[in-house]
């Protein structure tokens, strides 16, 4: 009987994909019974412990610790959510909680009122920047955490809490009855016009309120007449997805791929269209991105890069390409996981870590550039994955005096802001506002009464080898290089004030117009130095220059 090559071909195939099969399905059983193994020995474990450890033990504490150490070793983004904490995760989505809407800091063993929201609760009620919260209910604050006087600030919307103060300047006490609201953080924290053909939008979060904000801050400008827009993503650490492709979509015409992504379900596997009519696909735009700019934020610069819709100015981006998804677990928990990886238009991914190739101690490193990949824009222009979005125009970030980090670190412009406010009822518009050489004076002389410190790093590095010195026994041996050393790193506060002068008075600025015009007169106050806004209103007011950023091809037009 003769048998065709074909049939054992067909027969060998059959043959092989029932090996396939049953061997899938012996790994499937093995994975099952390893993981019905390890958690009958865990669940043996902690009986084990509650009924015979030494002392008492808290078997939630112990097994929630467990599970964040075991998260721990897949990836940041995996997280645990206890339903305790439930409020918490709300307000990263949605930008709500219940309470007073204001922002408090530590001070020693106090806890301070450093930002009271503009029209919320604390604001309302006269509570001001530079209170001491004394006590809140009858429970005295003193010693306690930040998180643990946050915890007791909020609560439901309408409940009242009253609040002993301590205020700068003042012997006695204020005792303030606040209604809790249900408070609500704008993602958009600012937008305004720049110039005369500039407007300007600050993202500083993606919730679920986003891209309804951009689109009404959008709507605003182009009806105050901007011929441009600058959308700043800075330190915007990203969040919500689907909001990240309708502000995309605001820009970008219907039936436009932003982004996609791929999991090791097909059921994690989607895409994601402009399915909406944009509000503006001409327009010139310019979107500011630096270090801490990830996630939906790297979702809207990347794919608006990619589709040669906005010249990308500032730092390299963070590099997070990773999709989260939480899911309901008992008693009201969730798990927050990763289940994915995005791809932007041009199909590159810009996770910078690979978190699934660590190294033997548990660290984790950036994909080296050596191992990026290039792809390429709608215009052909070359971008590459793994490591963040490259700004098509680099702005190196503006850095600090070492005494100007010292001066807000010592809490020194915040109480000389706390100071100002005691004493000037009202000061200039935001736009006029400036302060005199005799202003500047006051505050050198502020420094001196508050009897403020500042040693150059060297000087606390001296002080360290003087130590070893001594232990090695070349204390004397030493002493004339160690005294000479010590001339040299010796500061005059006065000079080093004069030479950073400008810098300081900026932050001095800052600090100020927000006691009168809060977060939004700060941000405006910050705009007059920023950098990265300039160059940015550069590039817009040169059609030339930014056709030619976007490539040859580019279709996007400079209005006049």
């Amino acid at each position: 009987m003769n048998i065709s090559r074909k049939f054992i071909m067909v027969i060998t195939g059959v043959a092989g994909a029932i090996v396939a099969l049953l061997a899938a399905n012996n790994n499937r059983d093995n994975r099952f019974f390893e993981i019905s193994k390890n958690l009958e020995i865990y669940q043996s474990v902690i009986r084990e412990l509650d009924m015979y450890y030494v002392d008492s033990i808290n078997p939630g504490e112990l097994i929630e610790g467990s599970m964040n150490s075991m998260l721990e070793k897949l990836d940041p983004y995996t997280n645990y959510i206890p339903e305790s904490e439930m409020a918490d995760f709300k307000f990263m989505t949605t930008g709500e909680y219940g309470g007073i809407g204001a922002l408090i800091g530590q001070r020693d063993n106090m806890v301070v009122v450093t930002d009271p929201y503009e029209g919320m609760p604390a604001q309302l009620s006269g509570v001001k920047a530079g209170d001491v919260i004394l006590s809140i209910n009858g429970v005295q604050c003193e010693g306690k955490k930040v998180s643990e006087v946050s915890d007791m600030l909020k609560g439901p919307s309408g409940t009242v809490i009253k609040i002993e103060l301590k205020r700068p300047g003042q012997k006695k006490t204020e005792n303030i009855a606040i209604t809790r609201a249900n408070i609500t953080i704008n993602p958009v924290a600012y937008s305004g016009m720049i110039d005369q053909n500039t407007g300007y939008i600050r993202l500083t979060s993606f919730t679920d309120k986003s891209s309804h904000e951009v689109q009404k801050a959008l709507e605003g400008l182009k009806a105050d007449g901007a011929k441009s827009i600058v959308l700043d993503l800075r330190s915007n650490p990203g969040g919500i997805l689907d909001d990240a492709v309708e502000i995309t979509n605001l820009f970008v015409p219907k039936g436009k791929t932003i982004v996609f992504t791929k999991g090791k379900l097909k059921q994690w596997d989607q895409v994601y269209k402009s399915n909406r009519q944009p509000i503006d696909t001409v327009i010139p735009l310019a979107v500011l991105v630096n270090g801490n700019s990830a996630s939906a934020s790297e979702i809207v610069s990347g794919s608006l890069q990619d589709l040669d819709r906005a010249v990308i100015i500032g730092a390299r981006t963070y590099g997070k390409g990773l999709v989260q998804t939480t899911r309901p677990l008992s008693y009201n928990a969730k798990l927050k996981l990763t289940t994915s990886k995005y791809y932007i238009p041009s199909g590159r991914c810009i996770q910078a870590i690979d978190y699934s190739h660590k190294n033997a101690d548990g660290s984790v490193a950036r994909v080296p550039d050596s191992l990026t990949h290039v792809f390429y824009t709608v215009n052909g222009r070359k971008v590459k994955d793994g490591g963040g979005i490259m700004p098509d125009i680099d702005v190196e970030a503006e850095k600090f005096d070492q005494i100007s980090y010292e001066l807000i670190r010592q809490y020194m412009i915040f109480d000389f802001a706390t100071n100002y406010a005691l004493t000037h009822k009202s000061i200039a518009n935001v736009k006029d506002f400036k302060l005199t050489d005799d202003d500047y004076k006051q505050f050198v002389a502020f420094l001196k009464e508050k009897k403020f410190e500042y040693k150059l790093k060297s000087a606390g590095e001296l002080e360290n080898l003087k130590k070893t010195l001594s232990e090695d026994g070349l204390s004397d041996k030493t002493k004339d290089l160690i005294a000479e050393l010590q001339k040299k790193t010796e500061v005059d506060i006065e000079s080093v004030m004069a030479h950073s002068q400008d810098e300081i008075n900026q932050l001095l600025r800052q600090e100020i117009v927000k006691r009168y015009y809060y977060q939004k007169g700060e941000i405006q106050e910050m705009l007059k130095d920023d950098s990265g806004v300039r160059k940015a209103i550069e590039v817009l007011q040169n059609p030339t220059e930014y056709r030619a950023t976007l490539g040859k091809q580019s279709k996007v037009l400079a209005r006049n």
